[in-house]
């Protein structure tokens, strides 16, 4: 029988990259040998190539607008595959915002703005897909599934951050920043608004979050996890040419 993907045939004997930042997780004994930490590896143009223009020009000038008006929103957010299926996501969060008394970008997909139920006050933007590199450093917090991805560019942004694990890793992906000291979790099922307005409250009334988060952010930034794939793959390259 053909061996399962998923599970096996993932380790090369000439290396495996991790795409991941060692500020995130560090080399473990029992990982495969000749694994490389590359560094996050980071795009977010949403089907652009590099260098071309910013897709926030796209929400014309109302998105600026909201970020100028007040103060740094809390962005809410389900990455690219979570945000198919968000369950009461946006409704909890909508009611805990209301509660907080705060701003928040929501990036919603693909779901119609009709489905959140409800007409939204000013102090919530609504828009299908902005780029996290855009619009995360401009954030107070963020909220957000935990996939890969999406957890490289928060801790980048060096945000506190509040997950809500999905499937996947992301549910270790949520244990590890809760152990860095960068954000709290809750579980999908127990996402409901009470709990919601306790986890923000934490953690944007306590200055450690924050400030764990820029000291690892600041680490991160200096990482170029794209070229140092290529390097290492441009080094087998001339190894075994």
């Amino acid at each position: 029988s053909k061996a399962n993907p998923m599970t096996r045939g993932q380790f090369s004997r000439l290396g495996t990259l991790a795409l991941f930042s060692r500020h995130f997780a560090s080399a473990q004994p029992d990982w495969p040998p000749n694994v490389r930490l590359t560094g996050f590896v980071f795009y977010d143009r949403q089907g652009r190539l590099p260098g071309t223009s910013k897709l926030s020009v796209e929400t014309g000038d109302s998105l600026e607008s909201f970020l100028e008006k007040g103060p740094a929103p809390i962005l809410f957010t389900l990455g690219s595959s979570a945000v198919m299926r968000p369950g009461n996501f946006f409704r909890e969060s909508i009611a805990a915002i209301k509660t907080l008394g705060v701003r928040a970008v929501m990036l919603t997909g693909t779901l119609d703005r009709n489905l959140l139920g409800e007409s939204l006050p000013d102090s919530i933007y609504v828009t299908s897909y902005l780029p996290f590199s855009e619009i995360m450093p401009r954030s107070r917090a963020i909220v957000h599934q935990g996939g890969i991805g999406t957890t490289g560019q928060a801790l980048r942004a060096g945000r506190p951050m509040l997950v809500v694990p999905w499937a996947h890793d992301q549910p270790d992906n949520a244990n590890r920043l809760r152990r860095l000291g960068v954000g709290r979790t809750i579980s999908r099922g127990r996402y409901r608004a009470a709990r919601v307005v306790r986890q923000l409250s934490e953690l944007l009334n306590n200055p450690e979050y924050e400030s764990r988060a820029q000291d690892i952010g600041a680490k991160i930034a200096t990482e170029d996890g794209a070229t140092a794939a290529c390097d290492a793959i441009e080094q087998l390259v001339t190894t075994y040419s």
